[in-house]
């Protein structure tokens, strides 16, 4: 699939989105900042890419965390994965947060997030009276408990 990018002013000078290995799934978000910016501990920002990219109908984007930040740092994406739309043409920004008790420095350049592209449907709803039984019916939110029954 071939996906149309945009690089923006502010991201002149830094690379387009790459993947890291043959087998990554998303590919590398770097940060389009003028400088350094210090995220709080508890703080949250929006954070450019310096691009922008054009989908493919049926196509969405997701931004989603990186490990090693969330691991490291505490540093993770709010909205997680955030969609981007087939018909969305703005900056592509990652909404991060700083879940540590310690200042975390962006810098222009650094992998701040992931995107991964991926094909979607839309479905077409029907309104219904009633639903068909299922093993787990209504429940939900750990009804299935913590523990892998043998």
């Amino acid at each position: 699939m071939k996906v149309a990018i945009k690089k923006l002013p502010h991201g002149e000078g830094l690379p387009l989105p790459h993947y890291a290995t043959p087998g990554s799934a998303g590919l590398d978000l770097l940060a389009a900042t003028d400088g350094e910016i210090a995220l709080a501990p508890g703080a949250r920002m929006a954070v450019p890419t310096g691009i922008a990219i054009e989908l493919p109908l049926g196509v969405e984007a997701q931004v989603r965390p990186r490990s090693g930040l969330a691991l490291n740092h505490g540093i993770t994406c709010l909205n997680s994965p955030g969609t981007i739309d087939s018909d969305y043409r703005g900056e592509i920004k990652a909404i991060l947060i700083n879940h540590s008790d310690t200042a975390f420095k962006i810098t222009r350049g650094m992998k701040i997030a992931q995107m991964v592209i991926a094909r979607h449907e839309q479905a077409e709803l029907i309104e219904a009276e009633t639903l068909t039984d299922s093993a787990r019916g209504a429940g939900g939110f750990g009804s299935t408990g913590m523990a892998v029954k043998s």
